[in-house]
Order: C-alpha cells, then sequence, then structure tokens
C-alpha cells in the first residue's frame, strides 16, 4: 500500500464515529400516533408502521428484511441487528455493501466515522479514506475486510455456495473471532435467520474472493464459488414453505426485486398456488417518473402477481430519518413477543 501523505491528517477526519440508533431507548409510539392524524409522509409512515405491526400479529407471516443503500454505514446497524434479535424479521435480503462492508466490518471491530468536514476526495484518496456522502470508511481497515474474507474461503472446502451458506459462515466467524455483539450477521448466524445477498460480489466479499481465486488457481487448486441461483433456488424455497409473507423493505435495487420475484418463481416450479406477498412497506427516496424498476411502486409490482395491493404503503423518505420511528414503535407494542422463530436457515442444513 501507499505510503500515507499525512497520519496526523486522518486522525483528524477520522474523529468522530457514527453511532448507531437503540430503538429500545425511546418509545416512538406516541409520535406515530400522532403522524396517523397527520398529512403527507407522516400520515404514510403511520400507516406502514400499522401494516408492519399486522405482520408482526400475523401468526401465518414470514417477515423478509429487505436492505439497499447505505443505511447501516449511517446509524441503522444496531436497528436491524434488533429486528432480527427481537423475532421481528425471519429471513434478510440485502446487498453485499449492507451485509460486508458495513455490518461484517463492523463485526470485525471496525468503526464507520462522520465526516465532520468534506476535503477535495482526491485527498481522501491519498488518505486512504472511502467516503459515502457524509460518513467515512477507513479503507486500510475495509482491506482488512476483504482479506478475512478470503481467509474464510480459504477455510472452507472448494466447491459451490450460495451467498446464504457462505455468509452463515461469516456469522460463524464473528461468533469465535467477532469484536461486535449487536451484529446483523453473527446474530443471524445465531437466531437461525437466513440472510441472502443477489449481488454478493459487489462488496468488499468480491475482493477477498477473487483473491482466494486466484491464489488458488495459481496452486493448481480448486476454489470456492458463489452460485447466484442456488440463492434464487433457496430463497423462493422459503416463500413456498413459508405460505403467508410480508416485505419491510428500505431502498430499492436487486434486494427488492429479487425477493418479489419469488412469487413468479414458485409459479415456474408450478405451485400456483403460492400466494403474493400479503404486506409490503417500502421506503425509497426513488422517483417514480424515470421508469426504473428500483422506483417502481408496490402497486405496479402487483402487475406481476408479486404483491398484492390490499396492505402496502410506500413511503417517499430518506430511510435512515423514517426507520427508527417505524422500529421503535413495532419493538415497543411487543407483538413479536408472541411470535413463533421461524429458524429457516435450518432447511438448508
Amino acid at each position: 500500500m501507499t505510503t500515507r501523505i499525512n497520519d496526523q491528517r486522518k486522525r483528524e477526519l477520522l474523529s468522530k464515529t457514527v453511532e448507531h440508533i437503540d430503538i429500545r431507548s425511546f418509545d416512538a409510539r406516541p409520535i406515530i400516533e400522532r403522524m396517523a392524524d397527520m398529512s403527507f409522509t407522516s400520515r404514510d409512515l403511520a400507516r406502514a408502521t400499522r401494516i408492519y405491526n399486522q405482520m408482526l400479529a400475523d401468526p401465518e407471516c414470514t417477515i423478509f428484511l429487505v436492505i439497499a443503500g447505505s443505511t447501516s454505514a449511517g446509524g441503522c446497524m444496531d436497528l436491524y441487528a434488533e429486528l432480527v434479535r427481537s423475532n421481528m424479521v425471519d429471513a434478510v435480503v440485502a446487498t453485499g455493501a449492507t451485509i460486508v462492508d458495513m455490518d461484517f466490518f463492523e463485526g470485525l471491530g471496525h468503526r464507520h466515522y462522520q465526516a465532520l468536514e468534506v476535503p477535495d476526495d482526491d485527498t481522501l484518496r491519498s488518505l486512504y479514506i472511502d467516503r459515502i456522502y457524509d460518513t467515512y470508511i477507513d479503507e486500510e481497515e475495509l482491506q482488512d475486510c476483504d482479506f478475512t474474507i478470503g481467509r474464510i474461503a480459504d477455510s472452507l472446502p472448494p466447491r459451490a455456495y450460495s451467498s446464504r451458506a457462505f455468509i452463515r459462515e461469516m456469522g460463524r466467524y464473528l461468533v469465535e473471532h467477532g469484536k461486535k455483539e449487536n451484529s446483523l450477521v453473527k446474530l443471524a448466524y445465531e437466531h437461525d435467520v437466513p440472510i441472502f445477498c443477489p449481488a454478493f460480489t459487489d462488496s468488499s466479499a468480491g475482493f477477498g474472493l477473487v483473491k482466494h481465486q486466484v491464489d488458488r488457481m495459481k496452486a493448481g487448486e480448486p476454489y470456492l464459488t458463489i452460485d447466484s441461483i442456488a440463492d434464487f433456488r433457496e430463497l423462493t424455497e422459503i416463500k413456498i414453505r413459508g405460505g403467508t409473507s410480508g416485505l419491510l423493505m428500505v431502498g430499492g435495487g436487486v434486494p427488492k426485486n429479487f425477493v418479489q420475484d419469488t412469487v413468479v418463481c414458485a409459479e415456474i416450479l408450478g405451485h400456483e398456488d403460492v400466494e403474493p406477498h400479503k404486506y409490503a412497506v417500502q421506503i425509497t427516496v426513488a422517483d417514480v417518473r424515470d421508469g426504473a424498476c428500483s422506483s417502481s411502486t408496490l402497486k405496479e409490482a402487483a402487475s406481476w402477481g408479486k404483491v398484492s395491493t390490499a396492505i402496502e404503503q410506500m413511503v417517499f423518505a430518506e430511510a435512515g430519518s423514517v426507520m427508527p420511528l417505524l422500529a421503535s414503535d413495532a419493538w415497543h407494542r411487543g407483538l413479536w413477543k408472541e411470535r413463533t422463530p421461524r429458524r429457516w436457515a435450518r432447511i438448508f442444513d
């Protein structure tokens, strides 16, 4: 690695860590109840929160947490971990960045930092500081994450793994070597909540797995691969077995379409009795007018047979500012205390 030009300057820029919000530390029920009597996004959020509570109250409902974007780096990491710990979600579909570069990264003991100032980005590059809007990551620490992924791959039998199977091994690693109790990857492993990353290698995992393969190829040895088709098959199997389902979606992108497509995939496999996702909430700032899939509404998804229009709500807001309210309301209402853990990861053992 190139020598840094100014160690002191780097320490100054990485001086204030991002502190993740604890949804247990405040009760959002009063504000959500007041928002229900308002208009615009406030009322949308109140209705979305009510729908999420309906999912939790439905004894037949499997709940999928779907995450895209950088809310984990921005302060929602412990929020998502709490949803797993408290049996408020049954499976997770997310971007590789959310799972690897953010959660697993902090599970190794690293942190994200508030950008109290944003100098020229070329200067940041010279200091090995990566920027996500107003949040910093130490590139040297991120490369530790890359190499750790490679070491995990080196330790496993060389065969094809779904991202779910590999992330489970990451969770096992954090149980043995992790430095953060409140890690989504670690807690998902301990609670048998499967995590799927349909674009897994679009993250630090990609760098580590490429190094693993190159090293093995040079040595003339077999290597591990990630099977994205197995991801789709396994997630669809959960939808088929689970029956009634609900989606709590943060952002859009590949995770959103991936989980919605399980209904169509089930039909292709001959399970025409599989119902569309009964409940759906999406929090996004994507604009529907550009016609892109990531900004398609839940009503649009209904035309494909993916989502029911009966119990759905779009919330057009920056997720980091509204997810803490939704999740705190649901946690304090306590409907999760009566839920039976699904432990879907066990069906693949």
